[in-house]
Parts: C-alpha cells; structure tokens; sequence
C-alpha cells in the first residue's frame, strides 16, 4: 500500500499522510479542550439549563468524538433494545438527555431508522441541541426531532413511546424521580426504558453490583466534582417503577488517564408483568478450576439414556451441564422442563451462549459457531444478537473469548487443549495423516483396519513386552498423570482412586476406552464424539441432537424456552424443587462418602415416586450404589465395561438406573 508497481511511491501519498497528520492534531486538540472544560471549566449559573450551558457549551463541537471513547455502555444498551424491537415498526423513541443525537446515530448500526415513526432528542442544553439539529439536517433523518427542553416536563405529542433512553443523562438530572415518574407516565405497555451511566453500588447491593467502600468513595467523590451523582438511588428507583429485563455491570478506560476504569451499567426496564423474576448473580469460580470450561460438548452418549429415561411432556429433569449437548437434546425428546446445572460459571455460560444463539439466530449461523466451531462474523453477531440477552455472568466471560470462534471452540477449554496438544502429537510422531484416515473412514470395516495396521497400536499390541511396557508408562506418565486428566479430561482424584481401586492401571482404562470405540463404533458415520476431538468439527449427518435442523426448528419454535441454566451446586439444584427424572452423570464419583450419602438421601426426598434416576461411573461397581437403595431406590446395573463395549464414548466403567419406589401421583 502506498508504493506503486515499481516501487516509487504513489502520488498524493506524502500528502495524505500529512493530511493524516493534521486531522490526529486536531482530534488531540479537540480532546483537549474538552479536558480542560470538564476538570477546569466553570458551572456557573442561577439554574440547571444556564449550568449545564456554562459546561457544555464551549466543548460542544468536540463533544462526540471525545464521549465515543469514554462512555462505553451506549451501544451495548441500544443494541439491548434494537434486539427487542427489532421486529416491530412504527415506534416512538424519546432519547432524554440526547445531547447531540450522536445516540441516533449510533442506533443506524443496529436497526432501520425507518422503523421510527418519530425520534425526539430531547436536551436542556442549548449548544448541545444546536449540533443535534444540524446534524439532523446533515444526515436527512426527517423523523427525527430536535427538542430543547426539560426532560421533566417532556412528553412526546403522540403521547406514548415504545422506546425511551437515557444516554448518561440520568446522574445529571437532578430532580430524578421527577423524570423517571414522567418518562414512566408516557412509556408504552409494551414499551421499553433503557439507561446507561456510570455507578457506584450501594453498601449492600446484588453482587453482580457490588463494589468495595474505596471504589464508592473514590467514584463518587470524582463524579460529584463535576454535579454528577452516580450513587445507587437512581437505579433503585427505576427498579421501584419498573421490571428489570437484563442489566449489565462494567468498566470503561478513560481517554488520557492510564489504569484508572470508570464503572458503568446498562440497565433495561418494562412495566411490570405478573410473576416477573430475574436473577443474575455473581457467581465466583470454585477452587482449582481453570477460568474456562472443562467441556466443549457433553461427554456422555445420551442414545442409551432416552432408551431408559422414558422421556415425556410432564417430567421435570435435573442434569449437570458439562457441554449442554445432552441438556438441549433432553427438550428435543419431549421433556416439559429441564434444569441444567454446573459449579462452574464457564460451562453455564456455554450453554446460555447455545440457547440464546437457538433464540435469536438463524440455522446456518448457530452452525456455523457450534457445527464448525468457527464463525466469521462472530464480533458482529455477538454485539447486535446475543451479548443483549445474556446474563452479566455470560457476557463477562464471552466478551473476552470471542477468538475461540475464530481459533476454533472444540480447541478451547480444558478437554479440548487436550484433544489439540494429541493433534500435535500424532503429527509429531508421523500420524497425522492416519488420523485423518482413522476419523474419514468410510466404513467401520475400513476404520478396524486403519486402527489395527497402525504402527503404533500394532507396537503396543504384538511389540516386545518390557519396550512395550516401558513406552506404556512413559506415555502414562506425561498423559495421564493426575494434573492432565484433571485439568484435561475432568478427572478429579477420587475419581482416579475409584479407577485405581478396581485393579485397572490408568493407561489400561485409556486403551480399553480407546480401542473399543475404534473396534465397534463407526466415527465417521455414527460417532460424532470422537469425530470432533480428532477434527475439531462436527459433520451435518454426525453431530449432537441440537445441530441437526429439524430439532433447531423445534428448539427454537418454543422448547428452548423451556432450558433453566443455573449455576450452583448439584445438591442445591435438587432441593429448590421435585424433579421426576435426575442424570447424575459421574458427579457422584467426585463425592466422600458421607456426601454421597447426604446425596442418596436428597434424591429420596426431591425425586417423585416413579421417577428415574441414572448415572455412569469410572467404578464397576460403585459404593454408592448400594446407598441409593438404601434411600429407596430400585437399582440396577445396566452395563459394565468389563462386559464388553458400551456406548459411542465407551469411558465409563458402568451404567446404572434407579426408580424411585412408590406409586405415581
């Protein structure tokens, strides 16, 4: 760029630059002055529009560009609200405290001005309303009013809006009852009311809120030189008026003051409907965990749960969450409820992340993300579609990991370093093309023949014993140590003892897993497990449940909304309500004993008569079984590894079901 074909420089290049040049000087400028108005400049004045004049004013010009980089929770709240107008017409948006209209124009990124029958910027500043007309003028929005005027005494002529904004204006607003009272008096039934503004909590506030006395003190004290109030009254008081429909709590850089970060929040009101509730707490990461998931997608064959399970409109199920797979092909299947639960903030932000991709996008793009893994227009996708409908929890850990879809997701998380770290080995060893055969076999046949001709698995199967057992163990040691299949597989140490505790050695239970899948399960056709840890993809015709079209359309015509995300502990989870149907997965393997038995207990208690219980183990024959039935279960064994192959993942060592003793309702 910048030099012509044979090298020389391109005419008017020189002078472009220095045009260049010019404009980051006047854009430093500009800063400046708005700088030197809001730390030094007087506001002067006998009432709060001649105040606001003496402030504004003389930075009015500047004001724009300086605010983009400064007041960060705009765009996220219109992106909140185009997301939940956008398919309406006709409406009417009053932006209070609008300023220059630059919230206008940001709003051109996310829905059709069009859409507008009329959009009032309302200003009690004159300066400020003077930018806002000419650039009305300039950009040709005809729909768009310019009001000076008090935001405590404005309505809009049509008398009702479907959509009303504070943009940074509530905190200056002093009499703000008064202005929350009016904008609430003229919002639409079917309305929204959305702010953004910077914060401090109160002392006692949700936790996602929650702040220590320093950064109140600090922020408040900061803001309060310049009139502005940013403690927590205001939002209280939108909250005693109004829903709360989703809010979300951050921190923005300030142009020119290094590390310091302002608080700000994004917060979205209705009128309040019967038997409203939201609740998105902070939820701290347990001990030890990585700050991601463990699982990409949920490692257990759910084929032979539903041939169990007996499925149906009136369950209500309770399953840990790992990848969310399972969860979602639970409602595919019928289930009236399903409540999917981790202790691990990352794992639920994954499957929050898949039920509202279902909600709000289109086949090919949810595809495209869990599918593939990858999605070009992911940045795009997640600003105007899905980060205005997640939960504060989710959207802190999604906003700083967009690159999994763009690196590849099944490469992420714990499992999936995993699966990428053996990629790199098996083409470190000479094997990357053969597993590449192993995984696009077109026959099981084919795939048998591929597994056993491998030198390496020939090696271990007719090498010489003792070079055969000392590669075992070294292979043992540096991949199935304690610290990788924990951190990679999710295999805690109790759950290694279990394993340990059948006579098993680690690298025998990985080789039995391993050759079993190769030996009985076609990976290309019917396996989409594997298929993904050797490929990092899924296939249209070898994917989860929830990837496959038909059951999207009936996830998102409605069944989705059925899914409940909660981030807790498992025991927890099963007190809060009756469940008919319980997937324990292996969580029990993790448990001591006198956990286990509270466990067996609380199923007893939270589980209806007839309801079903199922669970896999790294055990035989596991301890806890027998407390199960101690608590009144009927249990039994439905298969063991040691029986032969078991299911397409084959990782467990045995399957168990358990009805509840007693008749039904």
């Amino acid at each position: 760029m910048g030099a012509g074909g044979d090298g020389r420089p391109v005419a008017g290049y020189k002078k472009n630059t220095t045009l260049e040049k010019f404009k980051n000087l006047g854009s430093v400028k500009d800063d400046l002055t708005v700088l030197r108005h809001m730390w030094f400049g007087s506001k002067k004045g006998d009432d709060h529009a001649a105040r606001l004049e003496s402030f504004y004013g003389p930075q009015a010009t500047a004001y724009d560009a300086f605010r983009s980089r400064f007041l960060w929770g705009r765009k996220p709240m219109l992106a909140a609200c185009a997301a939940r107008l956008a398919e309406r017409s006709n409406l009417i948006w009053v932006d209070l405290g609008g300023g220059t209209g630059e919230n206008v124009d940001m709003m051109q990124q996310y829905m059709d001005l069009s859409k507008f029958k009329a959009i009032y910027v309302v200003d009690l500043c004159h300066s400020l309303c003077e930018v806002a007309k000419r650039k009305a003028k300039a950009k040709g929005w005809k729909n768009v009013h310019c009001i000076e005027a008090d935001a405590c005494q404005f309505a809009p002529p049509e008398g009702t809006a479907t959509l009303v904004t504070f943009s940074y204006s509530l905190t200056m607003i002093p009499p703000f009852h008064s202005v929350v009272d009016q904008a609430v008096s003229y919002l639409s039934q079917d309305g929204l009311l959305g702010v953004a503004d910077f914060f401090v909590s109160g002392k006692y506030d949700l936790p996602m809120r929650q702040m220590g006395w320093a950064r109140r003190f600090f922020w408040r004290s900061v803001f309060d030189i310049d009139n502005i109030d940013i403690g927590p009254e205001r939002r209280a008081y939108l909250e005693q008026k109004l829903e709360r429909v989703w809010e979300h709590n951050s921190q923005g850089s300030i142009p020119y003051v290094p590390w310091l970060r302002a608080p700000y929040y994004v917060w979205i009101g209705r009128h309040p409907s019967v038997g409203h509730a939201l609740h998105d707490e902070k939820v701290e990461r347990p001990p030890l965990f990585p700050p991601t998931f463990l699982y990409t997608q949920s490692w257990e064959d759910p084929e032979p749960d539903m041939e169990v399970m007996e499925i149906n409109p009136n369950d209500t199920v309770l399953t840990l969450t790992s990848g969310g797979c399972n969860a979602l092909n639970l409602l595919v299947q019928g289930a009236g409820h399903v409540v999917s639960v981790d202790c691990n903030p990352a794992q639920s932000a994954l499957l929050e992340l898949k039920k509202v991709a279902i909600q709000n996008l289109e086949f090919e793009d949810v595809w495209q993300m869990f599918g593939e893994g990858v999605h070009p227009r992911i940045d795009e996708l997640f600003e105007k579609k899905l980060a205005p409908f997640l939960t504060q929890t989710s959207h802190d850990f999604w906003s700083k990991r967009l690159w999994y879809f763009q690196h590849g997701l099944y490469y992420q998380g714990g499992m999936g370093k995993l699966c990428w770290v053996l990629q790199c080995l098996a083409v470190f060893l000479g094997l990357g093309k053969t597993v590449k055969r192993i995984a696009n076999a077109p026959t099981l046949e084919e795939q048998r023949r591929l597994w056993d001709s491998n030198m390496l698995i020939h090696f271990v199967k007719h090498g010489p014993k003792l070079l055969v057992y000392v590669f075992v163990k070294f292979v043992s040691l540096v991949l199935f140590n304690k610290a990788v299949l924990w951190f990679g597989g999710g295999v805690p140490g109790k759950q290694y003892a279990l394993i340990k505790a059948d006579g098993i050695p680690i690298e025998n239970y990985i080789a039995r897993t391993m050759d079993g899948v190769a030996e009985n399960s076609h990976v290309r056709k019917h396996n989409y497990f594997y298929y993904n840890c050797l490929t990092g993809k899924f296939l249209r015709d070898n994917c989860p449940t929830y990837l496959r079209e038909q059951a999207f359309a009936q996830l998102k015509s409605g069944a989705v909304e059925r899914l409940t995300v909660a981030t807790n502990f498992f025991m927890e989870e099963l007190k809060a309500r009756t469940y008919t149907k319980v997937i324990l997965m292996d969580h029990v393997d993790w448990l001591d004993v006198p956990v286990a038995q509270d466990l067996a207990e609380c199923l007893a208690k939270q589980v209806a008569p007839g309801g079903i219980v199922i669970w896999r183990s790294a055990s035989l024959s596991p301890p806890y079984a027998e407390q199960i039935k101690k608590a009144g279960f009927d249990v039994r064994c439905i298969s063991r590894a040691d029986q032969g192959y078991m299911d397409k993942v084959n990782m467990y060592s045995s399957f168990y079901v358990a009805r509840r003793k007693g008749k039904k309702d």
